[in-house]
């Protein structure tokens, strides 16, 4: 079928899933399990989660920037989508838990830990190449990925050893336990903890909302300070007292008969 200039892509792969279908002599959407798209010089791809029982999908090399069309292909076993033009994956995999393989080398891929986010439900996926994305040319990338994908054992066409599951462990759940450490008290030291000497006590610094009321606190007469520490440092509480209100089988006796029978409120004060 001649396809004019005005013809959109995702009509024109429709058309070529309809063509594959009468092909194989598949009549039902649901019926279909695997779908080729490749090198069809697409920038767009019709919606795909009306075959919802999709296992294979090859969409590699074409021109898509991003992937939004998988959002009910929950059966989706291999995805091939290598040789695009892809600027990220975001939202568009994550939920798809049963991938075993997913080919996205020769992209434009440069967020290594939000697509990381992508891949942390997929417990089984086994073969994943990011190989020739900007993303890839960081220093920690292989590291980071084993960690965060512990089902991995082919990473950009490398196995993966058992050495490097260890150092990627070694290396994330460290910093991972460095984070925790930089906690105090539910604050945290933007540069980590200070170093103490055994001769200087441990200071951590207050939240910018206390510093503002440090320096208000500063700013007022000395000579009132007095009285206004002590009004701060006075405190309250009150609760009901229960005692003088009379019980169930009291009242039956009709022992208390006075409106005053209710709780009364009692106030204390303490500095």
């Amino acid at each position: 079928m001649a396809y004019t200039g005005r013809a959109k892509d995702s009509e024109r792969s429709e058309e070529l899933i309809k063509e594959q279908m009468t092909a194989q002599g598949i009549r039902k959407n649901l019926d279909v399990t695997q779908i080729s798209l490749s090198n069809r010089d697409l920038s767009e791809v019709t919606e795909l989660s009306v075959y919802k029982r999709l296992n294979y999908l090859w969409l590699n090399g074409n021109k898509l920037r991003t992937i939004k069309v998988l959002s009910e292909n929950y059966r989706l076993a291999e995805l091939y989508l290598q040789d695009n033009e892809l600027v990220d994956v975001e939202g568009a995999l994550q939920h798809l838990t049963n991938l075993k393989i997913i080919m996205l080398q020769n992209n434009q891929l440069t967020k290594l830990e939000d697509t990381m986010k992508e891949f942390k439900y997929m417990q089984g996926l086994e073969t994943l190449n990011l190989s020739k994305n900007p993303l890839a040319q960081e220093s920690e990338y292989r590291y980071y990925t084993i960690f965060h994908i512990p089902s991995l054992k082919l990473l950009d066409r490398r196995e993966v050893k058992k050495s490097e599951r260890d150092e990627a462990r070694k290396l994330y759940r460290q910093e991972r336990q460095t984070l925790v450490d930089t906690i105090a008290f539910g604050r945290r030291w933007e540069a980590g903890p200070p170093q103490q000497n055994k001769d200087t006590p441990l200071r951590v610094s207050p939240p910018l909302r206390d510093l503002e009321s440090l320096n208000q606190f500063e700013k007022e007469d000395p000579r009132e300070l007095p009285g206004r520490a002590d009004r701060r440092s006075l405190m309250q509480y009150s609760h009901f007292d229960w005692s003088k209100v009379p019980r169930v089988e009291e009242k039956r006796l009709q022992k208390y008969n006075s409106p005053e029978d209710n709780a009364q409120i009692v106030t204390v004060r303490f500095r």
